[in-house]
């Protein structure tokens, strides 16, 4: 009888080692080591042979053709958004996201929305049952969408090579086994040989795999780090449970820009794509407050108009308290210290409290300008007008410095009806004012800003 082999593998970053160890070298965390038997069984059915539809030998880069490299456009038009135009043949994708965010929800809508390709559904965790009332749920028809509940990875490549799918997704990579490696599903050596065969298929057969990943506690995708080296797009679902609005981000993407944002409001029936968030991340109001201004902002190639809140009040205690909601607290400390420094108001004795209506999370120093407006208007108690918007960088110094595709933001500012934008005089370079009908106000300090606004 063989003798078992067995090693020690890091559960954060995948590290192997030949014996337990306290704390990792690689990732410097501590009791992360569990021994796993990486013995592999000789006799196991593989990747079906007849799902290799690529040739294998070597190619001249000049002689291969991109022609046949066309992406698939979902109907999903927020997804093909995140995936830079639609997904490639061949690619590998992983999609993560917290427990219950809609992780399974979206990639079953997305399976029965493809009325044109034949897609294959597989679940580890739910039964036929549970799935068929979800899709009632949905209420999306579909001719192509093919359920299996099934978690061992050689029973699944039986079942592709009879159906021959042109989609396939897979929820979730967690609860995958082969049984080429004796350990128990969920585990690094599993997560890490699943994903790899499942990668083999795609790039030999040339059909687009989607796979669902937990998270961890801290919000990372749970399994070796090499888990998302392997894949070719890394989407991450977003989104506060508090709200309704859910936000798809790429932070990997080898075939587009990590930049690009997508956005789903969350309702009984699914999820519906919102196409023009500036609309709902607006609130509407009778009347004009304090303490709120508008600001153009930029998500990958997408600008987005947010509304920043401010609330400026005496402190009650001796320490002034900082908080912020979707926004660094470090730079909100930082424009707080310009307008005392630089402009004169006495901020430092005062409660600042800031938000980002919508639940939003913006690192776009665009917002600058914006944020001050809102912390003066709070704490002057004058409202700003609700048909100004705001698109500038604040320096050290409280000079509004110039920002990237000012056209972008003024003409989704004009477009959404407002009547001033204020920009960097700097951002004039090259812009044609005349071509918009919203009034363009550039200046240069923030003081002057100020004296604009409340005179």
């Amino acid at each position: 009888m063989a003798k078992v082999k067995t090693s020690f593998f890091c559960q954060n970053c995948g590290a192997q080692s030949g014996k337990w160890i306290g704390r990792c070298p690689s990732c410097n965390e501590w009791n992360t080591y569990v021994e796993e038997v990486i013995q592999k069984l000789d006799n196991t059915p593989g990747i079906p042979q007849a799902a290799n539809k690529r040739s294998t030998q070597p190619q001249l880069l000049s002689e291969i053709s991109s022609s046949e490299e066309k992406r698939i456009v979902l109907a999903d038009q927020e997804l093909n958004r995140a995936l830079g135009g639609g997904i490639v043949p061949g690619s590998l994708v992983l999609f993560g996201g917290e427990p219950g965010i809609g992780k399974s929800t979206l990639m079953l809508q997305l399976a029965l929305q493809q009325t044109a390709l034949k897609v294959l559904y597989v679940s580890g965790e739910e039964s036929e049952q549970q799935i068929k009332m979800r899709a009632e749920r949905i209420q999306k028809g579909s001719t192509g969408c093919y359920i299996l509940t099934e978690t061992s990875t050689q029973l699944i490549f039986q079942h592709i090579e009879k159906l021959q799918p042109n989609l396939l997704i897979i929820d979730s990579i967690q609860t995958l086994y082969t049984t080429s490696i004796e350990s128990s599903p969920g585990s690094v050596s599993q997560i890490r040989e699943c994903a790899a065969e499942l990668l083999r298929f795609a790039k030999e057969s040339g059909t687009p795999v989607f796979l669902i990943g937990h998270i961890t506690k801290d919000g990372n995708l749970a399994g070796p780090k090499i888990l998302e080296h392997m894949v070719d797009t890394v989407l991450q679902f977003e989104g506060d449970r508090n709200h309704v609005y859910r936000l798809l981000r790429s932070t990997k993407n080898r075939f587009g820009s990590t930049n690009e944002l997508g956005i789903y409001e969350m309702l009984g029936s699914g999820l519906r794509e919102v196409s023009n968030p500036s609309e709902v991340l607006i609130s509407s109001r009778d009347e004009n407050f304090s303490g709120i201004a508008i600001s153009a902002t930029l998500e990958g190639m997408r600008p987005i108009l947010i509304e920043i809140q401010a609330l400026v009040s005496t402190a009650a205690y001796g320490t002034p308290q900082r908080s912020s909601t979707g926004f660094d607290l470090r730079r909100l400390s930082m424009l707080l210290a310009v307008l005392e420094k630089r402009c004169g108001f006495k901020l430092g004795s005062k409660d600042v409290f800031l938000n980002i209506a919508g639940g939003l999370k913006v690192d776009d120093p665009a917002i600058d300008l914006g944020v001050v407006c809102a912390i003066l208007s709070s704490n002057e108690d004058v409202p700003v007008d609700s048909k100004f918007c705001f698109a500038a960088e604040v320096g050290l110094s409280g000079e509004l410095r110039p920002v990237t595709r000012i056209d972008q933001r003024i003409s989704e500012a004009e477009k959404l009806g407002f009547d001033q934008i204020f920009i960097s005089k700097y951002n004039q370079k090259g812009l044609d004012s005349s071509a918009y009908k919203i009034k363009i106000v550039a200046l240069s300090k923030i003081e002057e800003v100020f004296e604009w606004l409340f005179g």
